[in-house]
């Protein structure tokens, strides 16, 4: 059962997702529960995220962390690309398709996902050189979004100063914090530590499907009670897979010249989507969260092609080898 599960996450995810929407929407007495619904968001999403993280950096001893060549590529890449989408945004806020182009960098900006590191251990790459790339990665969002995000939601009050002050307070420590507090749990209390590990893997996966189910729920939520005409959330979901094939493509294209083809290409392309459904619904316009949704499934079908050719390619060495 568990095994089946974890094979078809995605899709009993967006199932239930939308099941638990409409629920909501067309059942009268569930009425009085829409308000802790609601709060889902605020509340629930940020802290699995919150746990997620802390689940994953307990695996890594920050003593034996090193930065790779790839890793100061890759985050250099990543800003490029960033303010390539957000000055333009800024400058030209007129422009019709705006809102396409802020689906497309919050599809950018946000940090390499927890399972990176696993699918990368599958495929064959270095899992602890990733892990560190994701705790980099998380290092430089938590600046990165308060820091563009200003300059891409003109409709916000105050200066970029405040917006800029106010975004850092929610999504600083809820990036930067789990390092920290996994740090601590390894530091002062090792047999807590050694628990949490032995334990966290099952814990994030749980947390993920759970995260999903919400995300999925509040997406359907936007597009429903949107304004925008339907091509803009098929354009949304367009940029979703135009960003999601840059960002594997770069990723492994940098990786080819670095030595580290994997994790290279899975740290640039695999993103927190969840934390990206998040930062769009609470910071920007709730519809483009259509946007990392839709990054949800063009990244697994990514990762899924990845590891069926893989395990293709072993079969066949395993073949020949027999063979002989």
């Amino acid at each position: 059962m568990i095994r089946f599960f974890k094979m078809w996450t995605l899709p009993l995810g967006m199932c239930a997702g939308f099941a638990v929407y409409f629920l909501f929407h067309y059942i009268p007495w569930l009425s009085p529960l829409k308000m802790l619904a609601n709060g889902a968001e605020d509340y629930l999403l940020p802290e699995m995220v919150f746990i997620q993280l802390f689940t994953t950096f307990c695996k890594v001893n920050p003593r034996e962390m090193r930065i790779k060549r790839w890793h100061v590529a890759m985050i250099t890449v990543q800003l490029a690309c960033c303010l390539l989408v957000a000055l333009p945004i800024h400058f030209f806020p007129n422009f019709a398709y705006n809102v396409v182009a802020q689906g497309a960098l919050v599809c950018l900006i946000v940090p390499t996902g927890t399972a990176a590191a696993v699918i990368a251990g599958r495929l064959g790459g270095n899992e602890t050189t990733l892990t560190t790339y994701t705790i980099i990665s998380n290092l430089v969002a938590a600046v990165m979004i308060p820091a563009v995000f200003p300059l891409v939601e003109m409709q916000s009050a105050g200066s970029f100063g405040h917006q800029f002050l106010l975004i850092l307070r929610h999504v600083f420590p809820l990036l930067i914090t789990p390092f920290l507090a996994a740090w601590a749990l390894r530091e002062f209390f090792p047999k807590a530590h050694a628990w949490m590990v032995r334990f966290c893997g099952s814990l994030a996966f749980y947390l993920w499907g759970i995260s999903l189910i919400i995300a999925i729920g509040l997406t359907l939520r936007s597009v429903v009670n949107s304004h925008f005409d339907p091509h803009i959330m098929w354009l949304l979901a367009l940029s979703a897979l135009v960003g999601c094939a840059w960002q594997f493509g770069i990723g492994k294209y940098v990786g080819k010249h670095v030595g580290d083809y994997i994790s290279c290409g899975q740290g640039f392309g695999q993103k927190n989507t969840i934390l990206a459904i998040w930062v769009s619904y609470t910071y920007l316009t709730p519809v483009i969260s259509v946007a990392p949704s839709c990054y949800i499934i063009w990244q697994n079908i990514v990762n899924s092609w990845q590891l069926w050719k893989k395990g293709k390619r072993d079969a066949t060495l395993s073949n020949n080898n027999q063979s002989r």
